[in-house]
């Protein structure tokens, strides 16, 4: 006795008086409908994040570099007193806060001009998307 080879029923039975296994359920039919939004949307938004986050790096570790090779370099400069006695490297070292709240300033500011509008946008085509159906 021979069986016919199908994906329900093995070719050789061990267990004859064993169930076949349950047949794997049928995916369901859903019509194709092109989606709103574009890759092209997320390729800009990448691209308006990484400007983002150069900025603000830039601008934090540039004038945290500037002060090390001002330091590495330029001792005579560093150790000249600025004002009352000041060092100008202990001013340096101190303007390095307020350089870090402008780098934040300007990360949040890019943020809010470039970033999120794309994102929002891309947000409201993707519900747009789900609502109408649309299989990505």
């Amino acid at each position: 006795m021979s069986y016919d080879a199908s994906p329900r029923e093995p070719s050789h039975l061990t267990y004859p008086w064993q169930p076949l296994p349950p047949e794997p359920p049928r995916p369901r039919h859903v019509p194709h409908r092109e989606p709103v939004g574009h890759h092209s949307d997320l390729r800009v938004l990448r691209g308006a994040y990484r400007l983002q986050r150069r900025t603000a790096t830039l601008t934090a570790l540039g004038y945290f570099t500037l002060f090390l090779v001002l330091s590495a370099f330029a001792p005579r400069l560093m150790t000249s007193t600025v004002a009352d006695g000041v060092p100008a490297g202990l001013l340096l070292a101190l303007l390095q806060l307020p350089v870090t709240w402008l780098a934040i300033a300007l990360y949040e500011h890019t943020a809010r001009r470039h970033v999120d509008p794309l994102a929002d946008r891309i947000r409201r085509t993707a519900e747009l998307d789900e609502k109408r159906g649309a299989v990505r």
